[in-house]
């Protein structure tokens, strides 16, 4: 039922949203779901973490690099260095961390 929640928060939602899939003291993994247009915003994360596509197209952004992500795609995002994702069609991800 999380990710059906996540869809009935995206509606009214000016931002991406997030919601814990599991979560244990060493790693976690997130559902992301995002509206076309929608930005997170430059950030940095603390674990070792990977983004994958179940479904839409994002651009992961790193500094000078840029990376569209399409359904079932997935890329690395290094431990303390900032970066942001910008939703180019409805999507939802999968972060997982640790």
């Amino acid at each position: 039922m999380i990710i059906q929640e996540l869809f009935q928060q995206l509606e009214t939602s000016s931002h991406p949203v997030a919601r814990a899939l599991h979560k244990t003291d060493h790693s976690k993994a997130l559902a992301i779901g995002f509206k076309k247009g929608m930005i997170m915003k430059e950030h940095k994360t603390s674990l070792p973490a990977k983004l994958f596509v179940l479904y839409g197209t994002v651009l992961y952004k790193e500094g000078a690099l840029t990376k569209t992500l399409h359904q079932y795609e997935e890329t690395e995002i290094p431990q303390d260095i900032i970066h942001s994702v910008e939703c180019i069609d409805d999507a939802l991800c999968i972060l997982v961390q640790g």
